[in-house]
Protein backbone atom coordinates (compact mmCIF):
# COMPACT_ATOMS: atom_id res chain seq x y z
CA UNK A 1 0.00 0.00 0.00
CA UNK A 2 0.99 3.90 -0.60
CA UNK A 3 3.49 5.33 2.22
CA UNK A 4 1.83 7.93 3.90
CA UNK A 5 3.28 11.00 5.25
CA UNK A 6 3.42 11.64 8.99
CA UNK A 7 1.07 14.86 9.36
CA UNK A 8 3.44 15.03 12.79
CA UNK A 9 6.57 15.24 10.37
CA UNK A 10 5.20 16.91 6.99
CA UNK A 11 2.08 18.29 6.91
CA UNK A 12 1.05 19.45 2.98
CA UNK A 13 1.42 23.07 3.22
CA UNK A 14 2.89 23.36 6.40
CA UNK A 15 5.55 25.97 7.58
CA UNK A 16 8.46 23.51 7.26
CA UNK A 17 7.78 22.64 3.32
CA UNK A 18 8.34 26.56 3.16
CA UNK A 19 11.59 27.00 5.13
CA UNK A 20 15.08 25.62 3.27
CA UNK A 21 15.50 22.14 2.87
CA UNK A 22 16.16 19.75 5.60
CA UNK A 23 14.43 21.72 8.07
CA UNK A 24 11.81 19.68 10.60
CA UNK A 25 9.57 22.31 11.81
CA UNK A 26 7.05 19.85 13.45
CA UNK A 27 8.86 17.53 15.77
CA UNK A 28 7.94 15.34 17.87
CA UNK A 29 6.71 17.19 21.48
CA UNK A 30 4.74 15.03 23.48
CA UNK A 31 6.77 15.66 26.77
CA UNK A 32 9.02 18.82 27.10
CA UNK A 33 11.33 18.55 29.85
CA UNK A 34 12.24 21.46 31.75
CA UNK A 35 16.03 21.96 32.90
CA UNK A 36 17.60 24.28 35.02
CA UNK A 37 20.54 25.73 32.95
CA UNK A 38 22.39 26.00 36.34
CA UNK A 39 22.35 22.36 37.36
CA UNK A 40 24.68 21.04 35.77
CA UNK A 41 23.77 17.43 37.31
CA UNK A 42 20.32 18.09 36.61
CA UNK A 43 21.12 19.05 32.93
CA UNK A 44 23.37 15.64 32.78
CA UNK A 45 20.54 13.70 34.46
CA UNK A 46 17.70 14.86 31.92
CA UNK A 47 20.20 13.25 28.81
CA UNK A 48 19.17 9.90 29.58
CA UNK A 49 15.04 10.48 30.05
CA UNK A 50 13.34 9.31 27.28
CA UNK A 51 11.82 13.15 27.11
CA UNK A 52 10.97 14.09 23.16
CA UNK A 53 11.88 17.78 23.74
CA UNK A 54 14.48 18.63 26.68
CA UNK A 55 14.77 22.71 27.15
CA UNK A 56 17.47 23.90 29.36
CA UNK A 57 15.70 26.41 31.13
CA UNK A 58 18.10 30.22 31.49
CA UNK A 59 14.51 32.04 32.87
CA UNK A 60 12.77 31.23 35.94
CA UNK A 61 14.59 28.09 36.65
CA UNK A 62 17.84 30.24 37.24
CA UNK A 63 18.16 32.93 40.02
CA UNK A 64 18.65 36.37 38.58
CA UNK A 65 22.85 36.15 40.43
CA UNK A 66 22.87 32.68 38.25
CA UNK A 67 21.98 33.91 34.84
CA UNK A 68 25.10 34.75 33.70
CA UNK A 69 26.72 31.38 34.51
CA UNK A 70 24.14 29.17 33.51
CA UNK A 71 24.58 30.87 29.91
CA UNK A 72 27.99 29.09 29.80
CA UNK A 73 26.82 25.89 31.44
CA UNK A 74 23.77 25.64 28.79
CA UNK A 75 26.78 25.88 26.02
CA UNK A 76 29.04 23.40 27.67
CA UNK A 77 25.68 20.89 28.01
CA UNK A 78 24.88 21.35 24.55
CA UNK A 79 28.21 21.00 23.21
CA UNK A 80 29.15 17.86 25.38
CA UNK A 81 26.58 16.12 26.28
CA UNK A 82 24.71 13.17 24.23
CA UNK A 83 20.82 14.85 23.63
CA UNK A 84 20.33 12.09 21.00
CA UNK A 85 16.90 11.69 20.00
CA UNK A 86 15.84 14.82 21.46
CA UNK A 87 14.81 18.38 20.50
CA UNK A 88 17.44 20.63 22.10
CA UNK A 89 15.69 23.92 23.32
CA UNK A 90 16.80 26.94 25.74
CA UNK A 91 14.49 29.13 26.90
CA UNK A 92 15.93 32.96 27.33
CA UNK A 93 14.53 35.58 29.25
CA UNK A 94 11.84 37.72 27.77
CA UNK A 95 12.11 40.99 26.07
CA UNK A 96 11.38 42.95 29.00
CA UNK A 97 14.17 42.21 30.95
CA UNK A 98 17.96 42.97 30.40
CA UNK A 99 19.28 39.32 29.93
CA UNK A 100 17.60 38.53 26.56
CA UNK A 101 19.89 39.20 23.95
CA UNK A 102 23.01 38.61 26.38
CA UNK A 103 21.15 35.06 26.63
CA UNK A 104 20.36 34.58 22.69
CA UNK A 105 24.16 35.67 21.38
CA UNK A 106 26.28 33.38 24.27
CA UNK A 107 24.03 30.73 23.48
CA UNK A 108 23.68 30.47 19.80
CA UNK A 109 27.59 31.72 19.36
CA UNK A 110 28.51 28.62 21.81
CA UNK A 111 26.48 26.03 20.89
CA UNK A 112 24.59 27.36 17.64
CA UNK A 113 24.84 23.88 15.79
CA UNK A 114 23.78 21.71 18.81
CA UNK A 115 20.36 23.39 19.39
CA UNK A 116 17.49 23.62 17.44
CA UNK A 117 14.97 26.11 18.89
CA UNK A 118 15.55 29.54 21.28
CA UNK A 119 12.13 29.65 23.55
CA UNK A 120 10.71 33.17 24.32
CA UNK A 121 8.46 33.35 27.16
CA UNK A 122 5.49 35.99 27.90
CA UNK A 123 5.28 37.19 24.13
CA UNK A 124 3.08 39.68 24.11
CA UNK A 125 3.19 40.85 20.69
CA UNK A 126 4.20 39.96 16.98
CA UNK A 127 7.17 42.59 16.95
CA UNK A 128 9.01 40.53 19.72
CA UNK A 129 9.24 37.09 17.25
CA UNK A 130 10.35 39.37 15.07
CA UNK A 131 12.68 40.93 16.72
CA UNK A 132 14.19 37.41 17.74
CA UNK A 133 14.18 36.31 14.14
CA UNK A 134 16.43 38.91 13.45
CA UNK A 135 18.68 38.79 15.98
CA UNK A 136 19.54 34.68 15.47
CA UNK A 137 19.85 35.71 11.76
CA UNK A 138 22.45 38.17 12.42
CA UNK A 139 24.19 35.79 14.66
CA UNK A 140 23.94 32.92 12.09
CA UNK A 141 25.29 35.35 9.03
CA UNK A 142 28.32 36.41 11.69
CA UNK A 143 29.43 32.59 13.27
CA UNK A 144 28.83 31.07 9.30
CA UNK A 145 24.98 28.89 10.95
CA UNK A 146 22.59 27.54 8.26
CA UNK A 147 20.68 30.63 8.35
CA UNK A 148 17.14 30.01 9.49
CA UNK A 149 17.80 26.56 10.56
CA UNK A 150 17.22 27.91 14.51
CA UNK A 151 13.51 27.42 14.95
CA UNK A 152 11.26 29.69 17.74
CA UNK A 153 9.12 28.34 20.43
CA UNK A 154 7.26 31.03 21.55
CA UNK A 155 5.11 31.08 25.31
CA UNK A 156 1.63 33.00 25.63
CA UNK A 157 1.53 33.92 29.31
CA UNK A 158 -0.68 36.38 30.27
CA UNK A 159 -3.80 38.27 27.97
CA UNK A 160 -2.15 40.28 25.88
CA UNK A 161 -0.02 37.67 24.60
CA UNK A 162 -3.54 35.59 24.04
CA UNK A 163 -5.09 38.83 22.38
CA UNK A 164 -2.13 39.32 19.95
CA UNK A 165 -2.05 35.53 19.59
CA UNK A 166 -3.20 35.35 16.24
CA UNK A 167 -0.34 37.74 14.93
CA UNK A 168 2.02 36.00 16.68
CA UNK A 169 1.66 32.55 15.54
CA UNK A 170 2.36 34.42 11.89
CA UNK A 171 5.29 36.32 13.23
CA UNK A 172 8.47 34.64 11.62
CA UNK A 173 8.89 31.07 9.36
CA UNK A 174 10.70 30.11 12.40
CA UNK A 175 8.36 29.51 14.49
CA UNK A 176 7.60 25.76 15.04
CA UNK A 177 5.03 25.77 18.77
CA UNK A 178 2.58 28.11 20.71
CA UNK A 179 2.76 27.01 24.17
CA UNK A 180 0.53 27.86 27.22
CA UNK A 181 2.10 29.17 30.23
CA UNK A 182 -0.50 28.30 33.15
CA UNK A 183 1.00 30.09 35.94
CA UNK A 184 1.85 33.57 34.60
CA UNK A 185 -1.22 33.67 32.66
CA UNK A 186 -3.69 33.04 35.74
CA UNK A 187 -1.63 35.83 37.45
CA UNK A 188 -2.35 38.01 34.84
CA UNK A 189 -5.85 37.71 35.04
CA UNK A 190 -6.06 37.87 38.59
CA UNK A 191 -7.46 33.94 38.33
CA UNK A 192 -9.16 32.49 42.09
CA UNK A 193 -6.06 29.86 42.31
CA UNK A 194 -3.31 28.82 43.43
CA UNK A 195 -3.04 25.02 41.52
CA UNK A 196 -1.56 25.68 38.52
CA UNK A 197 -3.82 24.29 35.83
CA UNK A 198 -6.58 23.24 38.24
CA UNK A 199 -10.11 24.69 37.90
CA UNK A 200 -10.32 27.62 40.01
CA UNK A 201 -12.84 27.29 42.72
CA UNK A 202 -17.10 28.70 42.42
CA UNK A 203 -16.59 28.11 37.83
CA UNK A 204 -18.24 25.61 37.29
CA UNK A 205 -17.65 24.94 33.56
CA UNK A 206 -13.41 24.63 32.19
CA UNK A 207 -11.97 28.10 32.40
CA UNK A 208 -8.91 26.56 30.55
CA UNK A 209 -11.10 26.01 27.77
CA UNK A 210 -11.03 29.30 25.64
CA UNK A 211 -7.44 30.09 26.05
CA UNK A 212 -6.72 26.24 24.80
CA UNK A 213 -9.00 26.41 22.29
CA UNK A 214 -7.48 30.16 21.11
CA UNK A 215 -4.13 28.88 21.04
CA UNK A 216 -4.55 25.81 19.20
CA UNK A 217 -6.74 27.56 16.34
CA UNK A 218 -3.71 30.07 15.84
CA UNK A 219 -1.10 27.37 15.62
CA UNK A 220 -3.39 25.32 13.45
CA UNK A 221 -4.09 27.97 11.35
CA UNK A 222 -0.35 28.42 10.78
CA UNK A 223 1.27 24.90 10.49
CA UNK A 224 2.90 25.60 14.27
CA UNK A 225 2.14 22.70 17.30
CA UNK A 226 0.52 23.49 20.50
CA UNK A 227 1.92 22.84 24.05
CA UNK A 228 0.49 22.67 27.11
CA UNK A 229 2.45 23.99 29.74
CA UNK A 230 3.25 22.33 33.64
CA UNK A 231 1.44 20.85 36.06
CA UNK A 232 3.54 21.69 39.10
CA UNK A 233 1.96 19.04 41.63
CA UNK A 234 4.79 16.60 40.46
CA UNK A 235 3.82 14.10 43.39
CA UNK A 236 -0.04 14.18 42.13
CA UNK A 237 -0.25 11.69 38.96
CA UNK A 238 -3.66 11.44 38.96
CA UNK A 239 -4.05 15.40 38.41
CA UNK A 240 -1.47 15.42 35.74
CA UNK A 241 -2.88 12.63 33.63
CA UNK A 242 -6.56 14.75 33.84
CA UNK A 243 -4.90 18.19 32.93
CA UNK A 244 -2.97 16.66 30.37
CA UNK A 245 -5.96 14.35 28.76
CA UNK A 246 -8.01 17.31 28.56
CA UNK A 247 -5.83 19.20 26.17
CA UNK A 248 -4.36 16.05 24.03
CA UNK A 249 -8.00 15.64 23.92
CA UNK A 250 -8.63 19.02 22.63
CA UNK A 251 -5.58 18.10 19.85
CA UNK A 252 -2.96 19.76 21.79
CA UNK A 253 0.57 18.16 20.36
CA UNK A 254 2.45 17.81 24.38
CA UNK A 255 2.68 19.19 27.39
CA UNK A 256 5.56 19.79 29.87
CA UNK A 257 7.43 18.30 31.83
CA UNK A 258 9.12 19.10 35.25
CA UNK A 259 9.92 15.56 36.69
CA UNK A 260 11.25 12.30 35.38
CA UNK A 261 7.85 10.73 36.69
CA UNK A 262 6.17 12.87 34.19
CA UNK A 263 7.61 11.96 31.46
CA UNK A 264 6.34 9.10 30.62
CA UNK A 265 2.77 9.64 31.46
CA UNK A 266 3.32 13.07 29.08
CA UNK A 267 4.31 10.14 26.35
CA UNK A 268 1.43 7.72 26.96
CA UNK A 269 -1.53 10.40 26.88
CA UNK A 270 -0.23 12.08 23.81
CA UNK A 271 0.11 9.28 22.08
CA UNK A 272 -2.82 7.14 20.08
CA UNK A 273 -3.82 4.35 21.94
CA UNK A 274 -2.43 0.75 20.46
CA UNK A 275 -6.64 0.34 19.30
CA UNK A 276 -6.87 4.06 17.40
CA UNK A 277 -4.09 3.77 15.69
CA UNK A 278 -4.19 0.00 13.85
CA UNK A 279 -7.78 1.66 12.88
CA UNK A 280 -6.24 4.74 11.67
CA UNK A 281 -3.47 2.71 9.22
CA UNK A 282 -6.71 0.00 8.35
CA UNK A 283 -8.52 3.18 7.16
CA UNK A 284 -5.65 4.47 4.95
CA UNK A 285 -5.05 1.27 3.33
CA UNK A 286 -8.96 0.61 2.94
CA UNK A 287 -8.96 3.80 1.39
CA UNK A 288 -5.80 3.52 -1.12
CA UNK A 289 -7.32 0.31 -2.11
CA UNK A 290 -10.79 1.66 -2.46
CA UNK A 291 -9.90 4.59 -4.67
CA UNK A 292 -7.42 2.76 -6.88
CA UNK A 293 -8.26 0.84 -9.84
CA UNK A 294 -7.98 -1.95 -8.41
CA UNK A 295 -10.67 -1.18 -5.78
CA UNK A 296 -13.03 -0.19 -8.57
CA UNK A 297 -11.95 4.02 -8.31
CA UNK A 298 -14.59 4.19 -5.83
CA UNK A 299 -15.14 7.80 -3.17
CA UNK A 300 -16.05 5.76 -0.28
CA UNK A 301 -16.33 2.06 1.05
CA UNK A 302 -17.06 0.36 3.66
CA UNK A 303 -14.55 -0.74 6.43
CA UNK A 304 -16.31 -3.07 8.46
CA UNK A 305 -19.68 -1.48 9.49
CA UNK A 306 -18.15 1.87 9.13
CA UNK A 307 -18.07 4.19 5.78
CA UNK A 308 -14.86 5.39 5.31
CA UNK A 309 -14.08 8.23 2.49
CA UNK A 310 -11.91 11.44 2.15
CA UNK A 311 -12.59 12.85 5.42
CA UNK A 312 -12.18 9.74 6.80
CA UNK A 313 -8.17 9.85 5.56
CA UNK A 314 -7.76 12.96 6.75
CA UNK A 315 -8.46 12.20 10.56
CA UNK A 316 -6.54 8.68 9.47
CA UNK A 317 -3.71 10.95 8.95
CA UNK A 318 -3.67 12.59 12.08
CA UNK A 319 -4.13 9.59 14.29
CA UNK A 320 -1.91 7.15 12.12
CA UNK A 321 1.11 10.19 11.67
CA UNK A 322 1.28 10.73 15.72
CA UNK A 323 2.04 6.65 16.05
CA UNK A 324 4.63 6.27 13.43
CA UNK A 325 6.09 9.84 15.37
CA UNK A 326 5.79 7.68 18.57
CA UNK A 327 7.34 4.59 17.15
CA UNK A 328 4.58 2.66 17.34
CA UNK A 329 4.21 -1.03 15.52
CA UNK A 330 0.65 -1.82 13.59
CA UNK A 331 -0.92 -5.13 14.85
CA UNK A 332 -3.41 -5.34 12.42
CA UNK A 333 -3.15 -5.77 8.53
CA UNK A 334 -5.65 -5.19 5.52
CA UNK A 335 -7.14 -7.52 4.11
CA UNK A 336 -8.35 -7.03 0.24
CA UNK A 337 -12.00 -7.69 0.04
CA UNK A 338 -13.86 -10.35 -1.34
CA UNK A 339 -15.96 -9.43 -4.46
Amino acid sequence: MTAHPSPATTPAGSRSAAAPSGFNRLRPRRSCLAVPGSNPRFLEKAQGLPADQVFLDLEDACAPLAKEGARHTVVDALNNGDWTGKTRVVRVNDWTTHWTYRDVITVVEGAGPNLDCIMLPKVQDAEQVVALDLLLTQIEKTMGFEVGRIGIEAQIENAKGLVNVDAIAAASPRLETIIFGPADFMASINMKSLVVGHQPPGYGADAYHYILMRILMAARANDLQAIDGPYLQIRNPDGYREVAGRAAALGFDGKWVLHPDQVGLANEIFSPSQEDYDHAELILDAYDYCTSEAGGMKGSAMLGDEMIDEASRKMALVVAGKGRAAGMTRNSKFEIPEA
